[in-house]
């Protein structure tokens, strides 16, 4: 699972150019969370398009967002040139829930689904004023299992690092010179205090990406657990994760309706309809 950094630092950063210039906007929007995966992004959204046409976003919760987060965001921003948007969520939250009639706090995953679609709804609020793109902070791992929100962090207008395991980010996080406490910091989606994605997940990422490389290439599961000394019981948890998401990776389906006589065959009646 080695990859060869520069080749993909080069192959990325032309890609957000040039989906950006193909669309005529003014640069990106990227929320930062102090994280590995939005500071790889962050640092190529920037070597890409210049400071000048990044925008960072971070979108903390209170009493919920580690204070080192966002101490690790402004360190970044700084070293890249940029100034950092900063808006707490709290209030937005507050009014959602107390609006919300079946709104219960013991839904942990209903709210962190809610918090993820808030700052969704805020990057796109930015990208529409100032004519900017939503760029993505997903990686494989993530893809493959369904660890993300529909319309939240999945809702993007391109994913930079979606083809690149959690591995492979940090492979990619250490060529690029990032501060050690991002690239080192234990995983976490922020939904609640204390909560890991090697807690969510039921495994932590090395384990998972070799997992999910394998069967990527064919492999059975008896396969895999022979070539990687992972558990049979990890192995199929992994495999149910990726089956039982699919329909997170897939766009709203559409009932096509081509073969379907639904429009009328009678003029006088297409005319009363109208």
């Amino acid at each position: 699972m080695r990859i060869d950094p520069t080749k993909v630092e080069k192959r990325i950063t032309q890609f957000i150019k040039e989906q950006v210039d193909d669309v005529g906007l003014n640069g990106a929007i990227v929320s930062v969370s102090g994280g590995i995966d939005s500071a790889v992004v962050l640092s190529l959204t920037v070597k890409a398009l210049g400071s000048k046409k990044v925008t960072a976003l971070t979108l903390p919760e209170r009493d919920v967002t580690p204070k080192q987060d966002l101490d690790d965001v402004m360190q970044l921003v700084t070293k890249l040139g940029l100034t950092c948007d900063c808006m707490d969520i709290t209030p937005m939250l507050r009014v959602m829930k107390e609006s919300l009639p079946i709104s219960s706090p013991s839904n942990r995953i209903a709210l962190g689904n809610m918090k993820a679609r808030t700052r969704m709804m805020t990057a796109y609020y930015y990208a529409n004023v100032l004519n900017r793109m939503v760029v993505g902070t997903s990686n494989k791992s993530e893809l493959y299992t369904g660890y993300f929100t529909k319309y939240g962090d999945a809702g993007v207008d391109i994913m930079p690092i979606g083809d690149l395991y959690k591995n492979q980010v940090r492979q990619l996080a250490l060529h690029l010179n990032l501060p050690d406490q991002i690239v080192r910091k234990v995983p976490t989606a922020g939904f609640w205090p204390g909560q890991t994605d090697k807690e969510e997940l039921g495994i932590d990422y090395d384990s998972l990406d070799l997992i999910l490389y394998a069967w990527s290439r064919g492999l059975e599961p008896i396969k895999i657990v022979r070539e990687t000394g992972i558990s049979i019981q990890k192995v199929e948890m992994v495999l149910g994760r990726v089956r039982g998401t699919e329909h997170k990776r897939r766009p709203p389906t559409i009932l096509r309706l081509s073969n379907t006589p639904i429009y009328s065959q009678s003029r006088k009646e297409c005319d009363h309809g109208a």
